[in-house]
C-alpha cells in the first residue's frame, strides 16, 4: 500500500464538486489523517471541468502529487483529464447512465465500478445526493469506515435538520452495498488506517481572516473577487463578535480608501483583493504611505495579466507589490509559504504597519487560498500572539511631541524615521495629514529642505526594520548541499516534499524559501557558496529571480511554472533534476 491515498472527484461546475470534496476532506480528518487538497475550477457558475483532489496520510502531507487512486467521474472529461495520474491499482467510480465509458480509452489494469449515483440516491430520498453515494461507494474501495463520514455529513447538513443527516447516511450506505454486492469478486489495494487524532480543517483565506481577528482587525473593508473573496467570507459574522465591522464596498479602489479611512480613525484596518482589484487600488498606496498610516493590503494572486484566468494559480503580481504606485513609495510585502503561515504572517503585517506606519503587502495566491489543510487544534496558540501598536502616544506624550505652539507633529522628524501617533480623540493630538508634501504638522509645503527630509524620514523606516526585525528565510535540505534552491510563497510545502524525490536520485539541494519580499534578506554569501542556484516560481518571467540578480550580482537558473496548475512534488523535483543537468 502506499503511503498517502490520493482521491478526487471530477464533474461540471454546479455539480457539488467543492461540497462533496470537503465532506470527506473533514471526514478523513475526523478520522486522524492528514489532509491537502487541492481544486480545479473553471471561472463560470454552471458548465466547465471542475475536480476537487484529496491527499492523505497519517503522517503531515504538504503538496499534492501525480497520482490518483480513487477518481469519483461524473463526465466523461473527468476521465480524460485525469488519465495521467491513473495507475493500474486506480479505481475509478461512475454512473453508466451519465458518464459513458464508450469513448473513453482506460490503460492497464485499471479497475472500472459502474456504480447507479442517481438512483441509489433516489432511494435514500433524493437525486441530489448522488455524490454522497459516491462517498460511500469510495469508503468501501478504500475500506474507510463510514462512521467518519458520517460525522462529516452531520457537519455539514445538521443545521437543517436531523431527517437530511439520516438520507445522506443512507445514501452513502446504499453506495456501500452496491460495491459490496455487485463488485464482491474485486480486490482493492487500500486500506485508510484511523487514528486518534482529530485535526481542524483550514485553508489560507480562512487563516488570513483567523490572523486579522487574532491581531486586533477592527475594521475591514472589500471588494468580491476571486480568489480573495473568502477573506471577507470568513470574517463576515466572526469579527463582529469581536467589536469589528466588514464592509462590502462599491469596488476596489473605494474599499481601500474606506480602509484607509479605518486605520486613521485608529482602528486595525484591512483590505483583501487579488490581481486586478490591486491595479485599482494602486492609487491610494501613495496616498497611504506618504500620510503614514498603517495598512494591511492582501494580494491572493491569480493568472493574469487583465483579467486572466480567475480560478487558476501564478505568482505573478510581485512586481506590481514591490513597485507599484507613482513615485518612490516605502513598504512592506510580505509573502507566507504555508497555510498556517498565512495566519502568523497576517498577525505580523499589523504590528509592521503600526510599528513603521506604511502599507504592508500581504502577497498570498489562489493554491494557498483554496488550499485546505489538516493542523493540530492548538496549531494556532492565542498566548504566542503579539500585538505592538508602534509609537501611539497618549496626551501626557502628546506634550513631547508639540511646537512651541502646542501644535502636534505627526510626522517628526525622527531618526529611526517612525514619528509619533496620536488616535483621534487624544488630548493635544489634533492635526492633519495630506496626499501632499507636508512639514512635521502634516501642512502643504513646498519647501526643498523639508521635501529631503520627509522623503528620508519615511525611508528610514525600512532601514529601521533592517536593524530592528528578523527578515531570515526559512531553510531546508541539507545545509552543505553545492545545490542552492530559493522560492517564494506557496511553494514551500511542494519544494520540502521534493526533496525527497531527488534523494531517491541521489540530488542533496539546499533550500531557501523566502517569506520576506521587501525587506528582503541579503543572501549574496549563500549563492556565492553554491555552484548552481536555482529559484522557483509560479510566473513566467521569474520576477523573483530578477530581484535575487539584482541583490547578489550572480545569474542564477530558473525553474518557472505559469500553466494556471500549482506545482506537485514529484512535478518538481524531475525539473530541480533537469535544470541541474541541462
Amino acid at each position: 500500500m502506499p503511503a498517502d491515498f490520493n482521491w478526487a472527484i471530477g464533474g461540471e461546475a454546479g455539480d457539488g464538486i467543492d461540497s462533496t470534496g470537503k465532506i470527506f476532506a473533514q471526514a478523513l480528518s475526523r478520522a486522524g489523517r492528514h489532509v491537502f487538497t487541492s481544486k480545479d475550477f473553471a471561472s463560470r457558475i454552471r458548465g466547465g471541468y471542475t475536480a476537487y483532489k484529496v491527499r492523505t496520510a497519517v503522517d503531515r502531507v504538504d503538496s499534492v502529487v501525480d497520482r490518483l487512486d480513487v477518481l469519483i467521474a461524473l463526465t466523461p472529461r473527468t476521465i480524460e483529464e485525469n488519465l495521467d495520474e491513473l495507475h493500474d491499482d486506480s479505481v475509478i467510480i461512475y454512473d453508466g447512465e451519465r458518464t459513458t465509458m464508450e469513448d473513453v480509452e482506460i490503460p492497464g489494469e485499471i479497475t472500472g465500478l459502474n456504480v447507479p449515483l442517481k438512483r441509489l440516491a433516489e432511494d435514500a430520498g433524493g437525486a441530489i445526493m448522488a455524490n454522497v453515494v459516491a462517498l460511500g461507494a469510495a469508503c468501501e474501495v478504500s475500506d474507510f469506515p463510514v462512521e467518519n463520514l458520517d460525522s462529516a455529513l452531520k457537519k455539514r447538513f445538521g443545521d437543517k435538520g436531523q431527517a437530511l443527516v439520516d438520507n445522506n447516511k443512507e445514501a452513502a450506505r446504499n453506495g456501500i452495498e452496491y460495491v459490496q454486492e455487485e463488485y464482491a469478486d474485486e480486490e482493492f489495494p487500500y486500506e485508510l488506517e484511523t487514528t486518534d487524532a482529530d485535526y481542524v480543517l483550514l485553508n489560507g483565506d480562512e487563516a488570513i481572516g483567523m490572523g486579522a481577528i487574532a491581531a486586533g482587525c477592527k475594521f475591514y473593508a472589500g471588494y468580491p473577487i476571486t480568489p480573495a473573496t473568502d477573506v471577507m467570507t470568513y470574517l463576515k459574522g466572526r469579527i463582529e463578535e469581536f467589536g469589528g465591522h466588514v464592509v462590502q464596498a462599491e469596488d476596489e479602489l473605494a474599499a481601500i480608501n474606506l480602509a484607509l479611512g479605518g486605520a486613521r480613525a485608529g482602528a486595525r484596518a484591512m483590505t483583501a483583493t487579488s490581481g486586478p482589484g490591486i491595479d485599482l487600488m494602486t492609487e491610494t498606496f501613495g496616498l497611504v504611505a506618504t500620510s503614514e498610516t498603517p495598512l494591511v493590503i492582501c494580494d491572493v494572486m491569480r493568472s493574469g495579466p487583465s483579467t486572466g484566468m480567475p480560478t487558476k494559480q501564478e505568482q505573478g503580481d510581485l512586481n506590481m507589490l514591490l513597485y507599484g504606485g507613482h513615485g518612490e513609495i516605502p513598504r512592506f510585502v510580505l509573502a507566507p509559504t504555508t497555510v498556517a503561515e498565512c495566519f502568523w504572517k497576517t498577525v505580523e503585517a499589523f504590528n509592521l504597519a503600526e510599528k513603521y506606519q506604511t502599507p504592508v503587502f500581504l502577497a498570498s495566491d489562489l493554491a494557498m487560498a483554496v488550499t485546505e489543510q489538516t493542523f493540530e487544534p492548538d496549531a494556532f496558540d492565542m498566548d504566542d500572539v503579539e500585538i505592538d501598536r508602534g509609537n501611539v502616544v497618549d496626551a501626557e506624550g502628546v506634550a513631547e511631541h508639540q511646537t512651541d505652539k502646542g501644535q502636534f507633529k505627526p510626522h517628526e522628524l525622527t531618526d529611526d524615521g517612525v514619528s509619533p501617533r496620536a488616535f483621534p480623540g487624544t488630548t493635544g493630538g489634533a492635526h492633519m495629514s495630506t496626499g501632499l508634501e507636508h512639514d512635521e504638522l502634516g501642512r502643504r509645503t513646498e519647501d526643498t529642505d523639508m521635501r529631503i527630509e520627509q522623503v528620508d524620514k519615511r525611508n528610514r523606516k525600512v532601514e529601521t526594520a533592517k536593524e530592528r526585525e528578523d527578515f531570515s528565510p526559512r531553510e531546508f535540505g541539507n545545509p552543505d548541499s553545492d545545490t542552492l534552491v530559493v522560492t517564494w510563497g506557496s511553494n514551500e510545502g511542494t519544494l520540502v516534499e521534493a526533496l525527497d524525490f531527488l534523494e531517491e536520485d541521489g540530488i542533496d539541494v539546499r533550500v531557501l524559501s523566502c517569506p520576506y519580499i521587501f525587506p528582503r534578506p541579503d543572501l549574496t554569501e549563500e549563492f556565492e557558496a553554491a555552484d548552481d542556484v536555482i529559484v522557483v516560481e509560479c510566473n513566467a518571467n521569474g520576477q523573483f529571480a530578477d530581484v535575487l540578480e539584482h541583490d547578489t550580482l550572480q545569474r542564477v537558473k530558473r525553474v518557472n511554472k505559469y500553466n494556471g496548475v500549482q506545482f506537485k512534488a514529484d512535478e518538481l523535483a524531475a525539473d530541480i533534476k533537469e535544470t541541474l543537468e541541462a
